[in-house]
């Protein structure tokens, strides 16, 4: 019976993997929202949205409409490549001068989703993906 359930929860992977990439691009597309639009909370001290022209307005714009398409599971490989990219840009650029150490330079959060979309890269969308109808 043991070997049943395993058999039948790892059979599940794919769409575990498949939430794992939704709950992470609603996680990550909530940054992008906050720089372009303050919502649901603002990145600034003054409450306003950043400069769409400039270096965290691109991030806005990549957050939103990568992790839309990675919600979606839609070109998943090649944009989870880009995102990864810029999640390392953001730690190497903002967080790594302040420490080597993720946890004391603040930088766990973009560190996790340099390697979580990193995996996706790797890995394809998982179940519950456009990708995955696409094969079909």
């Amino acid at each position: 019976m043991s070997s049943t359930l395993t058999a039948k929860w790892q059979a599940m992977a794919p769409q575990f993997q498949g939430i794992l990439r939704i709950m992470t691009a609603f996680a990550y597309i909530t940054h992008g929202t906050a720089k372009l639009f303050a919502v649901p909370y603002a990145v600034t001290p003054d409450g306003s949205t950043v400069a769409l022209f400039s270096q965290f307005g691109a991030a806005g714009i990549i957050e939103m409409v990568g992790g839309t398409l990675l919600l979606l599971g839609f070109c998943t490989r090649p944009i989870a490549f880009l995102i990864a990219g810029e999640m390392a840009v953001a730690y190497f650029q903002f967080h790594f001068p302040n420490s080597p150490w993720p946890w004391a330079n603040t930088g766990e959060v973009p560190f996790l989703f340099c390697f979580i979309w990193l995996f996706f890269s790797a890995a394809g969308a998982g179940g519950l993906s456009i990708d995955s109808l696409r094969k079909r």
